[in-house]
């Protein structure tokens, strides 16, 4: 299987889509694009995707976080394989290009959170060496849109 892990492109906005549908993460693709761009504008961020045989099967964001209780480190904000790869090593080669961006970039741990009813995903984690080290509650409030 040769699998290639490389920036994600303008033509690739459509795929990555959909795979961020397989998530439960659905949008136009207008509002994917306005999303990418931003993404894509911020220095300290990267989106990658993971190409088969011509074929988009994975995608990976990611950035670094300074912050004040923990040292900077790499979060994963989105990873997700195509259902049809799954278990089939993708998932563990954007990982990887996830930890080589980080040492890249001086970075000393990669981190992310991951939706309880995700446990298969948490045992995929588990078994690439990362550690479960709590538990939280996310809040959101919505704010009217500016403008």
């Amino acid at each position: 299987m040769s699998v290639v892990i490389r920036a994600l492109i303008q033509t690739d906005i459509a795929a990555a889509q959909a795979l961020l549908e397989q998530l439960g993460y659905s949008m136009t693709g207008e509002e994917c694009t306005r999303r990418i761009a931003a993404v894509n504008s911020a220095t300290d961020h990267a989106v990658m995707i993971a190409e088969k045989d011509g074929a988009i099967v994975g995608l990976l964001h990611l950035y670094a976080r300074p912050a004040l209780e923990n040292p900077p480190e790499v979060i994963v904000q989105a990873v997700v394989v195509d259902q049809v790869y799954r278990s089939s090593g993708i998932g563990k080669k954007l990982m990887e290009a996830a930890e080589r961006w980080a040492h890249e970039n001086s970075y000393a741990s990669v981190a992310l959170t991951s939706s309880v009813i995700r446990t298969g995903a948490h045992a995929f984690y588990t078994e690439l060496g990362y550690e479960s080290v709590g538990t939280s509650v996310m809040f959101r409030k919505q704010l009217a849109a500016a403008g």
